[in-house]
């Protein structure tokens, strides 16, 4: 939706651009246009929304025909009405002439949504996350048994329990990254990740949990976290000789998930920003599985570095694309 509003008024804006060359009357012509144009858009958005199923269910070019028959009918509208009722537009412009802009902009935007459906194509879609979810393995990989190895020799019993534990986040792992999981696994991942980095760090690691106001079946993204936390435990742990808090926090605001993770950060450290390739994986995989539903954000303030993700709520799995 996001984009079809971005599209049709950046479209609009540049013709009244192109046509008025003195600039005199810009900021009239643009709101003229507006209040021709917004109508239109949302009442067709509101229209296709409600016939989505039906549409799907026709073949590719009939639900092309359909669409832009519904949308120039609501343009061919809205102009009688707004001609009518406020006579926003001088005589002898003829009902062609936004018949004719709405049928291009659908066709531009009806052919900009069919490129970007190939583009992400399922099957490159899950290619694409295998790739950045294994970008992640050997760094959790390295790290966990790093943690082991720390303990093996003054700890061999702890090691042992360590390695089990080890075995099971592995084979979390290896599942499937193609869909959702539920908050609860993956936050049940993210405690045995931290509970491996606390046998390196001791009471240095600090942590606190804040997840009572996010229902447990709410879906995420695998390894959502772990790199987040290994974000966190790198650059405001361990550099640190002091002991440090790590706080993750979650709730539900309506139809939105809002997920904060924050660490301190130490004083002349580097790489303060944290580690750009994670962020970005992460900002990626967020990408594929929900375009422009979600987004991630990074702050620094009061000697603390913050990740704040937002999400959209669902309950029912459904493979990325």
């Amino acid at each position: 939706m996001l984009r079809i509003l971005l599209g049709v008024n950046g479209m609009m804006a540049l013709a009244i651009l192109l046509r008025n060359r003195e600039f005199k009357y810009l900021a009239l012509e643009l709101a003229e246009a507006a209040a021709y144009v917004e109508p239109v858009v949302l009442g067709s958005l509101v229209a296709l929304g409600a016939l989505a199923k039906p549409l799907a269910r026709l073949p590719y070019r009939l639900g092309v025909g359909l669409v832009l028959v519904l949308v120039m009918m609501l343009a061919g509208l809205v102009f009688q009405v707004l001609d009518v009722a406020l006579n926003l537009w001088q005589e002898g412009v003829g009902l062609w002439r936004p018949l004719l802009w709405a049928a291009l902009v659908t066709l531009s935007l009806l052919g900009y949504f069919a490129a970007r459906d190939r583009l992400h194509a399922p099957s490159l879609v899950e290619a694409r996350l295998m790739a950045l979810t294994a970008r992640i393995r050997p760094h959790f990989l390295f790290n966990s048994l790093n943690a082991v190895l720390g303990v093996i020799r003054s700890d061999p019993r702890r090691a042992e329990t360590a390695l089990e534990e080890l075995a099971d986040l592995f084979r979390a792992l290896m599942r499937d990254n193609r869909t959702l999981v539920p908050l609860s696994e993956e936050i049940a991942l993210a405690r045995q990740y931290l509970g491996l980095e606390r046998l390196r760090l001791g009471e240095r690691l600090q942590v606190r949990w804040d997840v009572e106001a996010c229902p447990p079946e709410a879906l995420v993204p695998p390894l959502l976290l772990q790199p987040l936390l290994e974000n966190a435990v790198y650059h405001g742990i361990e550099t640190s000789q002091t002991a440090g808090e790590i706080e993750i926090r979650f709730t539900r605001d309506g139809e939105r998930i809002l997920i904060s993770l924050g660490n301190p950060v130490s004083p002349g450290a580097e790489h303060v920003h944290g580690n750009q390739m994670a962020l970005e994986n992460i900002r990626e995989r967020l990408m594929l599985f929900y375009d422009l539903e979600a987004r991630l954000e990074t702050r620094q303030q009061a000697g603390r570095f913050q990740v704040l993700i937002e999400l959209p709520y669902r309950k029912d799995g459904f493979p990325a694309g």
